[in-house]
């Protein structure tokens, strides 16, 4: 009898175990078959090294990547080059950052029915961005490297980011033999994952951050004398620009009314409002993370914290956050994070819907009012309502130096204050010289193409 309870000990033992184990598996299965369906080598969603999914189209439905079989690009070099950074190589020295994000959604997977969509046509991702606007972009850089972008500000919708300097996918040239520095940095988005000296652009948040924390600031009046003395060193103008107040300090990107204006705002109010405005954190939006940008001035000397509210100093901006900055701005303190995955469809189902993300209220709406009078006055009084017809853009330029006898990068950012085209940007021509002239006419240019798609839609 011993004997035989014993063996039946044993027995609910192995019992024990085997539905132990089965239940661990459905757990792992129920938990991570997702995950195991779309790892890097699996054959229901990958062709070789290369996701095999299905297809990416623009905003308009223009065929952008076919990443079933033989990886296939747009048939128009111009749209190919316009949309590398976000679509990869087939050599993989760029990422598929906008499909490898999205391969759930791309294979249609789900517990049941496992990858339905394998041996079928595949999903169908489409982005926000237009290539009609990513082609003008193009054109209008004319081989020079930056970056310029621009998106909806209450949508999130990111019609153009273009990245140069480029290459078409489908000839690429030998860029590790390339001496000639044209395709420096080629592999890099620009927009994400590049930070710049910001210039006189960031004069927009000395200017925010003044007018929250002086006391009758707009009362005040600011001399310039083309020069002001900190010690031994001093901050510069271009000229002389007499008396100005803060409107007039902005519009004539006057230095010396910005140094005296870091004065009275201080170090640490800097800081603060920097940090308020989410200007150097990154941004996060399908499945890329922007790099971050930097506002350190804790321990700054007096003309070191001014040479910073002018946007030079240790000053880094990511172009991205930058662009949405501008567009809290022109939303009234608030706007929706950029994103550039608009859904993903497998067949009749929708596997994926992008839903706007808000950077929450970064200033009062008094503030944003304001600035938008300040920023809309710098166009009509320096860079000309006429560049922009149909359009009522406020804007800031920047010319950031670089030092060591590089010709400093040009930057320009804003965004449009019409109800029907929410559009904030940001232009950055790399060694373009002067802000306006450098990128004024590329923005031109680009934001008459998103005119011309937005009217279309």
């Amino acid at each position: 009898m011993n004997r035989v309870t014993k063996r039946a000990g044993i027995m609910l033992v192995f019992i024990a175990i085997l539905v132990g184990g089965i239940g661990f598996f459905l757990w792992e299965f129920y938990t991570k078959a997702d995950r195991w369906v779309v790892f890097s080598g699996s054959p229901h969603v990958y062709e070789t090294s290369s996701i095999g999914s299905g297809i990416v189209v623009d905003c308009e439905g223009t065929l952008l990547l076919d990443t079933r079989g033989d990886r296939s690009y747009a048939t128009d070099a111009l749209t190919r080059q316009a949309t590398l950074h976000w679509l990869g190589d087939r050599q993989g020295n760029i990422g598929t950052q906008v499909v490898s994000h999205y391969v759930k959604a791309m294979s249609g997977f789900d517990h049941l029915d496992g990858v339905y969509a394998y041996g079928d046509p595949g999903g169908r991702a489409e982005l926000t961005i237009s290539a009609r606007v990513q082609a003008a972009a193009l054109k209008a850089m004319a081989g020079r490297k930056g970056t310029i972008a621009v998106y909806n500000y209450k949508t999130g919708e990111i019609l153009c980011a273009l990245s140069t300097p480029t290459f078409d996918p489908d000839n690429p040239p030998d860029i590790a033999g390339d001496t000639s520095g044209a395709y420096e940095g080629a592999y890099v988005n620009r927009f994400a994952h590049s930070s710049y000296i910001p210039g006189s652009i960031f004069k927009v948040v000395t200017t925010a951050a003044a007018l929250e924390c002086v006391p009758d600031i707009e009362d005040k009046i600011f001399i310039c004398y083309g020069s002001l003395e900190f010690g031994v060193d001093r901050v510069t103008c271009e000229r002389a620009h007499g008396n100005l107040d803060l409107k007039g300090a902005l519009a004539n990107s006057c230095n010396c009314a910005f140094a005296q204006i870091s004065q009275m705002v201080g170090a640490e109010n800097m800081m603060r409002y920097v940090e308020k405005y989410q200007i150097t954190e990154p941004l996060t939006f399908d499945g890329i993370t922007t790099v971050s940008g930097n506002y350190d001035v804790t321990d700054a000397a007096a003309v070191e914290l001014a040479w910073s509210c002018i946007g030079q100093y240790t000053d880094q901006i990511n172009p991205c956050r930058f662009m949405t900055f501008m567009g809290a701005i022109a939303g009234g303190g608030e706007a929706a994070q950029p994103y550039l995955v608009s859904s993903v469809r497998v067949g009749e189902e929708q596997t994926y819907q992008a839903q706007p993300v808000s950077t929450g209220l970064l200033m009062t709406e008094e503030l944003a009012v304001t600035l938008r009078e300040y920023m809309l006055n710098n166009v009509q009084t320096v860079y000309g309502t006429w560049n922009f017809p149909g359009l009522t853009v406020c804007a800031k330029s920047g010319t950031s130096q670089l030092g060591g006898g590089q010709t400093s990068n040009a930057m320009f950012a804003g965004f449009v204050a019409d109800e029907e085209y929410p559009l904030a940007f940001i232009v950055v021509v790399e060694n373009g010289g002067y802000g306006a002239s450098a990128c004024v006419p590329v923005l031109s240019q680009v934001l008459a193409e998103c005119k011309a798609v937005m009217d279309a839609s």
